[in-house]
């Protein structure tokens, strides 16, 4: 079978692999769409001396979706062509942390399909059976890869700012993060205001139902909201870039007793604790991801309320043109990008 490996300075390669056989409580999946991320990108834009071991690089791809071609002793919770989404991290079962699902937040360290073990980037996919929740049949399977890590994220991200109709939401990035919330909150009847650099991603942010978008290379961000909010900033704010200087500016674009969500990997920011957090009563939160029955949460949002998802996904490619699929996506003027297989 074939995976796609990443070499470093924006390289990758297609490599021959044996066929995983499970392991007791293991399945294999028959991979049917596997989304590229935005965290993927921090990785394929690497140099190639931090990459670590070219001769055995794990294969990449978190956002795994497919069919159950194989099970593994034991196993009695999917069986051979249930049709299924991969939550992407395992670890000790034991801690608190995966007691409550959470097994990203694993105290012991978690595993990371896709970047500590082998991802979804993959003809067939080996992975514990119960990290496999069931795809709903009106979900394609590019759908449920999308769901599998960024629009779960940005669903979960919004769930922290309890937002309402009479809201409005400020968010920063319009990525396939940025985007998913722009869909997921517009649905909720939120007063979305969508913010990027690109062109292309603006325009696809009004057609997932933001009420006003901004292009932050021609105007001030920070002001332009304000003016939007008759000079009070935004009720609540999603930063899904990971940019500092935006980070930044979601700080300030956040009104007096605002809520502000990081959900975006980045490097280090530098805030003003007393003008832009304690003088505006702020409340900030990080969320990572969700846990594995949020992913079943999300999934199940996305059908009942209706959520254009499939608008999200612009792009797709089989696993032969990987190269291609992630230069693509690199230029960052897409939707969702998903390998598919027929």
């Amino acid at each position: 079978m074939r995976g796609v490996v990443f070499l470093g300075d924006r390289t990758l390669e297609i490599r021959e692999l044996l066929n995983p056989e499970p392991a007791s409580g293991d399945v294999v999946i028959d991979m049917k769409a596997s989304g590229l991320c935005g965290t993927d990108l921090h990785t394929f834009r690497r140099p190639r001396a931090e990459i670590g071991d070219l001769a055995d690089p794990k294969v990449r791809g978190h956002e795994p979706c497919g069919v159950i071609a194989k099970v593994g002793q034991g196993v009695t919770s999917v069986s051979v062509g249930d049709r299924v989404m991969m939550y992407h991290y395992s670890r000790c079962g034991r801690c608190r942390m995966c007691r409550a699902g959470y097994t990203q937040m694993c105290i012991e360290g978690a595993l990371v399909y896709g970047t500590t073990e082998n991802g979804g980037h993959e003809d067939y996919m080996l992975a514990p059976a119960w990290t496999c929740v069931t795809l709903r049949e009106e979900l394609s399977f590019e759908e449920g890869a999308a769901l599998s890590c960024g629009t779960g994220t940005a669903f979960h991200g919004l769930k922290r700012l309890t937002l309402t109709a009479t809201d409005t939401l400020a968010i920063f990035g319009q990525g396939p993060v940025g985007a998913s919330g722009t869909a997921i909150a517009a649905t909720m009847g939120v007063r979305v205001i969508a913010v990027d650099v690109i062109p292309e991603r603006l325009e696809f942010a009004r057609r997932l139902g933001a009420f006003e978008t901004i292009d932050a290379r021609k105007v001030d961000a920070v002001e332009a909201i304000r003016e939007l909010t008759h000079g009070e900033g935004a009720d609540a704010t999603l930063e899904t870039s990971g940019i500092p200087a935006v980070r930044v500016d979601a700080m300030k674009s956040t009104g007096i007793w605002g809520r502000l969500c990081f959900v975006g990997i980045g490097g280090e920011t530098t805030i003003d604790i007393s003008g832009q957090v304690i003088n505006k009563q702020l409340t900030l939160y990080g969320s990572r991801t969700f846990s594995i029955g949020g992913l079943a949460e999300v999934a199940d949002f996305v059908v009942d309320r209706g959520v254009p998802l499939k608008e999200l996904i612009t792009h797709r490619f089989p696993l032969e043109e990987a190269v291609e699929a992630y230069r693509v996506f690199d230029e960052g003027k897409t939707g969702k990008v998903v390998f598919v297989w027929d």
